[in-house]
């Protein structure tokens, strides 16, 4: 069957973006892979983060905040008895250095961004009808929301050095996944800035 033109590099279409940076909390990093990569990411991010503002495209920060009452806790989390990133604690906290001027939090208690949370809403209200994603971890909370941006029709870019893997081993599976099932695309710092400032 023909494609008609609506459909045809719908996955590209990239001119109403916005930025989504996932879980850039001190409570991550403490894992020695992305405390290893810490400056990196904050350089990067902090920058897409800077073009994004001067293009006028929006910047939503996604954090991941639980109580200690145990009522937003994962069925991982409830089986090992363990919480983590309550509310209140330097481990849900933004990093520190992470310039998030101008940006708007949305909190999260699963991996996805999309689930319960007002992030389609956000996304609507602005008329961005794209999302570059950075932060971490690629292999969880980043390919969840990349799976819920999918299922939602919006196309995906992911900024491949503005995130990172707590597991090396499934970094490469992960984005074969992205780019081969979802048609996601993968674009350094660069591009993405490139992207923005050509956004309207």
């Amino acid at each position: 069957m023909a494609r008609g033109p609506s459909e045809m590099g719908a996955t590209s279409d990239f001119t109403r973006p916005a930025l989504v940076l996932i879980d850039l909390q001190q409570g991550f990093f403490e894992a020695p892979e992305l405390a290893a990569v810490r400056e990196r990411m904050l350089s990067h991010c902090n920058q897409l983060a800077a073009a994004a503002r001067a293009s006028g495209v929006l910047v939503l920060n996604v954090r991941t905040v639980h109580q200690e009452d145990k009522s937003t806790w994962t069925l991982k989390m409830l089986e090992d008895d363990q919480g983590y990133l309550f509310e209140g604690t330097p481990q849900a906290a933004n990093l520190q250095r992470l310039d998030l001027s101008l940006s708007i939090e949305v909190i999260k208690q699963r991996d996805s961004a999309f689930w319960n949370t007002g992030l389609r809403a956000l996304l609507s209200q602005h008329r961005a009808t794209s999302i570059a994603l950075a932060g971490v971890s690629l292999d969880t909370c980043i390919a969840a929301t990349a799976a819920d941006a999918f299922a939602a029709n919006l196309p995906v870019a992911l900024g491949i050095d503005a995130t990172a893997c707590a597991e090396p081993d499934m970094e490469q599976s992960t984005l074969k996944f992205m780019v081969e099932q979802h048609r996601q695309k993968l674009m350094d710092t660069r591009q993405l800035c490139q992207m923005f400032s050509s956004a309207h």
